[in-house]
């Protein structure tokens, strides 16, 4: 008679995988048809993360990550890997739990920030950040000279760490005019990030204001603002008295590449061929797939 507290037993002891093949805890080579199936590739590291912030208001994420997924194996050009949790933003080991820990039958390291060429944040409130992880990221982009992509809520992310912001280029103040339409003004025409947006071009979206500080002109390259004409100016929650509600931004950081937008809120801009574009064009930049060079410069 088959004992089958003793089959199972077996089958821990030895962590199979489907298949029959032994999982592994270490650096050993895998064995075959479980190798890095995107060996060769840049990797993009998707984080979409609401769950210290407004878990409700950006229902649009899911498509916003999809979209990403999609674009990147259609452009060729990088492989999304898509998380809801910020386990792999550390230098260290990453295991998992329970019988996948360090140390258990199907013991088995996961991903974290050494296989990655960039990181995108689509993220919103505090985040569960340690302070070595929030360290890690820093050092991904300034010392190792990675990319760091931010969308919409990244600005509304850790605005307690000011390193954070300072690395993204500005920190979320409101959004005066909520979802509303507006016209937009090229900045950097001649960017590959602005090929399909136009002065005067008419954009749906909840569009951000900047707090005074960290965001400066002296450190970022706007690549596009809104035209106030478009909007109104006076409205209540409008604290910036410069007109410089940008919408889009490169600059260095340290050796690193940081791309940020405010676009992404609603699942009609994820839909927009020109905001395709912007996306696909900056995460080829942040990954180094191509390149630019920021140009800082004042309001004109």
């Amino acid at each position: 008679m088959i004992d089958r507290r003793k089959l199972l037993a077996a089958a821990a002891a030895t962590a199979l995988l489907p298949g029959g093949v032994l999982a592994q805890s270490g650096p050993r080579k895998p064995p075959p048809g479980y190798g890095d199936p995107y060996a060769g590739k840049k990797k993009l590291l998707v984080v979409g993360d609401t769950r210290t912030g407004n878990m409700t208001a950006h229902l649009g994420l899911s498509h916003a990550m999809a979209t990403i997924e999609r674009l990147g194996r259609e452009s060729g050009a990088f492989q999304a890997i898509l998380r809801t949790d910020i386990d792999a933003i550390t230098k260290r080991e990453v295991w998992g739990k329970g019988r996948y820990a360090k140390g258990g039958p199907g013991a088995a390291r996961g991903l974290n920030l050494d296989y990655f060429d960039a990181v995108l944040f689509y993220t919103n409130g505090a985040t569960d950040m340690t302070p070595d992880q929030k360290q890690d990221l820093l050092d991904f982009v300034a010392k190792d000279g990675k990319g760091f992509v931010g969308v919409h809520t990244a600005t509304v992310t850790a605005t307690d760490w000011p390193e954070y912001g300072e690395m993204v280029g500005g920190v979320f103040d409101n959004h005066p005019w909520m979802i509303t339409d507006a016209r937009i003004i090229v900045e950097e025409p001649a960017s590959p990030f602005m090929r399909d947006f136009k002065t005067g071009d008419v954009v749906r979206d909840e569009f951000y204001q900047m707090l005074p500080v960290p965001y400066s002109r002296n450190d970022v390259d706007v690549l596009a603002r809104i035209d106030l004409t478009s909007v109104d100016p006076k409205a209540p929650m409008v604290h910036r008295t410069d007109g410089d509600f940008p919408i889009a931004w490169t600059k260095p950081y340290g050796a690193g590449r940081v791309f940020y937008s405010c676009l992404g809120h609603p699942d009609a801009i994820w839909d927009d061929v020109r905001a395709q574009t912007m996306f696909v064009e900056a995460i080829k930049w942040a990954v180094g797939f191509t390149s630019y060079t920021p140009k800082p410069h004042p309001l004109a």
